[in-house]
């Protein structure tokens, strides 16, 4: 790995990207079928085991990871290569306890787990999932040494074979055992059957990758003590764990109050509240697929940017920090807008064997899409200032946040004027809570002021442009098609509006200026697409 050029944080950023839009679309031909196999309410049991399974993969590996890839970074950059392998041998074991206990857990406490979400019929589904947090603990180390010598193609590689194992086993295991007649239990069972098998084959390739690609080169550093390497490990990790790891269990807490209140309070079975909870559901993967991409972002960012605060180049971090600001303002924003204007016909679009369940959770994402812009900001600036080494202060933006959610959705999911609408109301305040403040520390602790104005005026004109000519276009498509199949007519109608918004939206990043030519100059070709847009 010495040998290797070290990538850019907008070319590593650009490898992540690629592999996260790559994994994305696979997922699509995953998440999208799957709701339709599963319906609702299967979608609830396979969200419950989910959600329990973040917690664990977050408290272990949230923040070591990172940890790890700042303290590589900084090794790296030093020259020093005995530390960055005295880091990784002391790390990997720390991840291999930690895996082991989170494995354990899941599959002799699967009926425990379940019954305290309220949900006593996911308890397969967790267990189905139990060995993959082994594996994923010792990803999540081998993928932060990576990434600290700004090696992103190890990763990239090896996320992308894990959701094509999701595809091709979990897929269709979930389709064959419900044909056999099996319960919609073992049918989400099945498709998580297909994340477990994928994290065994992606750990799999990257130690044959580490193994393979091993420095043959003599170094005279000394490195640090296991003891005090450890000691630093934790001091990063731990607050970064504890901020993201907060989140997981307040959405866990959440799900709990969401299906207990549905039951206790409006007095429905368990049946029909994971039938709500699933539409809500339906509505959040939308969501989430957006904020993933982010993550690539935030992946390159902090060891980068780790780096240049090393060097005492302060100009520098914050250039790269300025730099992931202005992408995600032009991601988030018009894919939240765009969800938020053309809400329930992409439902229907995506969900063809779901129609009533598509049309409920429409009104979801209408209030999800605006809540979208705001995850991808909590997560970019959750990653700043944990560079900048304020991991303590996303905890408290976080639990604050949380807060605010689980108090809102206990006094509206319970109102039978209100019930499941609620959810996505709390969503909203409480991701905005946590941006707002968080935007607030960014601008106290960085070394030159970001400019919010100057970095959100643009793309927010842009974004509600886009999104006012993507429902136009949307609505007169969908009156020119009505003589044709529902399902056809939503779909092209859906499709039109969604290429208009592209359009628009691309020429209005040209014509305000919104993309410069150092948000382009370090990934492939960026100095051709310089001069053939004129950035500037």
């Amino acid at each position: 790995m010495s040998n290797q050029k070290k990538q850019s944080f907008l070319g590593g950023a650009a490898i992540l990207a690629s592999a996260v839009a790559i994994v994305k679309i696979i997922g699509a031909f995953y998440k999208l079928p799957l709701n339709n196999i599963l319906g609702d309410i299967g979608k609830t049991y396979f969200n419950t085991a989910y959600e329990i399974y973040n917690v664990l993969l977050t408290i272990s590996t949230a923040g070591l990871p990172l940890a790890i890839s700042k303290l590589t970074s900084q090794a790296h950059a030093q020259g020093r290569e005995n530390q960055k392998q005295k880091i990784f041998r002391t790390a990997i074991w720390l991840f291999f306890a930690l895996g082991l206990a989170g494995s354990l857990l899941m599959f002799f406490g699967a009926e425990q787990l379940a019954a305290f979400q309220n949900n006593e019929m996911a308890s397969q589904p967790i267990r189905a999932l139990a060995p993959a947090v082994f594996c994923v603990c010792l990803l999540a180390c081998m993928r932060g040494y990576t990434q600290g010598q700004g090696n992103m193609t190890p990763t990239a590689i090896s996320q992308v074979l894990e959701a094509l194992c999701k595809v091709g086993i979990g897929l269709p295991l979930a389709w064959y055992v419900l044909q056999l007649g099996s319960g919609l239990d073992i049918g989400a069972a099945g498709a998580i059957l297909g994340v477990t098998v994928g994290t065994i084959i992606s750990m799999c390739f990257l130690v044959a990758y580490l193994l393979t690609h091993r420095s043959r080169e003599k170094a005279l550093d000394v490195p640090g003590s296991s003891g005090a390497i450890m000691k630093s490990i934790l001091a990063i990790g731990i607050p970064i764990t504890l901020s993201n790891s907060a989140m997981s269990i307040i959405t866990m807490i959440d799900t709990k109050i969401i299906l207990g209140r549905l039951q206790s309070g409006l007095g429905l079975t368990e049946v029909a509240a994971s039938a709500l909870k699933g539409q809500y559901s339906y509505a959040m993967d939308m969501v989430n697929m957006v904020a993933s991409f982010v993550y690539p972002v935030t992946m390159s960012l902090i060891p980068f940017a780790a780096a240049a605060l090393a060097k005492k180049d302060y100009a520098g971090a914050n250039r790269t920090i300025s730099t992931s600001f202005r992408i995600i303002a032009m991601l988030a924003l018009p894919a939240g807008v765009g969800l938020s204007a053309l809400a329930t016909p992409i439902m229907v679009l995506v969900l063809p064997a779901q129609y009533e369940g598509a049309l409920a959770a429409g009104p979801h994402l209408r209030v999800l899409g605006i809540a979208g812009i705001f995850v991808c900001l909590m997560i970019l600036t959750n990653a700043i200032l944990q560079t900048y080494g304020k991991e303590k202060l996303p905890i408290f933006t976080v639990v604050l946040g949380g807060l605010t959610k689980i108090v809102m959705n206990y006094i509206l999911v319970g109102n039978p004027d209100i019930n499941i609408h609620g959810a996505p109301i709390s969503t909203l305040c409480c991701y905005m809570v946590i941006v707002v403040l968080n935007l607030f520390f960014v601008w106290k602790y960085s070394p030159e002021k970001p400019k919010y104005l100057q970095l959100f005026a643009k793309p927010i004109l842009a974004s509600l442009l886009m999104g006012g000519a993507a429902w136009a276009v949307y609505g007169f498509a969908s009156r020119a098609l009505s003589g044709h199949s529902a399902y056809m007519a939503n779909a092209a109608a859906t499709l039109c509006g969604i290429l208009a918004g592209v359009v628009v939206y691309a020429v209005l990043i040209i014509a305000l200026r919104i993309l410069r030519a150092d948000d382009v100059r370090s990934i492939p070709k960026g100095e051709m697409l310089i001069k053939l847009l004129h950035l500037k």
